[in-house]
């Protein structure tokens, strides 16, 4: 008699784990969203989480002002891309729709824990920082600028008449970005043949001997 009610009691703990397994909710683990665009109600744009993508170059106290002069408070410029149009660029040489390019000024200091000579960067950002944006299906020209004053805050579409849409159309090397700062870019869209006209002119009459891509 007690062995039978042990065998029932075993089945019916058997059944009972069945049913919990069975009927216990699914974890079903999610990809995340791509890192594109987006934008709130009034056409902002909101901040990217850029630090976690594509780190494509740096550069320091740069201008495109023919008339600019040194001095003042250098800076840091750290550019970064959102990994699916990275990884389109490296594949064609050019950007597909929804590129997200980022911006960064970062304050350089020099005196700091065991630095003696050079500069690196602070953690303090210079005035937010800017966003390139490719969308064909909302802007007429297809890229736009936006401006962001801090991480945490949504950004301010950059009128089309400001200088920064006419300059980087007469003077970048890729569709309207200028790669031609990017250095792990730049020999993708040189054999790629994705070079603008007016930036190969340009560069053929500024390379010298020593800047001659060897392979």
């Amino acid at each position: 008699m007690r062995l039978k009610l042990l065998a029932r009691g075993v089945c019916l703990l058997a059944l009972s784990a069945f049913l919990f397994i069975l009927l216990k909710p699914q974890h079903v683990a999610h990809a995340a969203p791509q890192a594109g665009p987006a934008y709130a109600a009034n056409g902002d744009m909101l901040p990217p989480n850029y630090r976690e993508w594509i780190y494509l170059t740096t550069g320091i106290d740069m201008s495109y002002n023919p008339k600019a002069t040194g001095g003042g408070q250098s800076m840091f410029d750290n550019v970064f891309v959102n990994p699916e149009a990275y990884r389109s660029f490296v594949a064609t040489g050019t950007w597909p729709d929804k590129t997200v390019l980022v911006l960064e000024g970062r304050v350089a200091r020099s005196k700091g824990s065991i630095n003696t000579r050079g500069q690196f960067q602070s953690e303090q950002l210079m005035g937010g920082f800017e966003v390139h944006v490719k969308d064909q299906a909302r802007f007429p020209n297809k890229w736009a600028f936006f401006d962001f004053d801090s991480p945490t805050k949504n950004g301010t579409l950059i009128p089309e008449k400001a200088p920064c849409y006419s300059c980087h159309q007469q003077h970048a090397a890729v569709d309207t970005t200028f790669v031609q700062f990017y250095p792990t870019l730049l020999p993708i869209a040189r054999e790629k043949h994705t070079l603008s006209a007016e930036f190969a002119k340009e560069d053929a009459a500024t390379q010298g001997p020593s800047d001659k891509v060897t392979k």
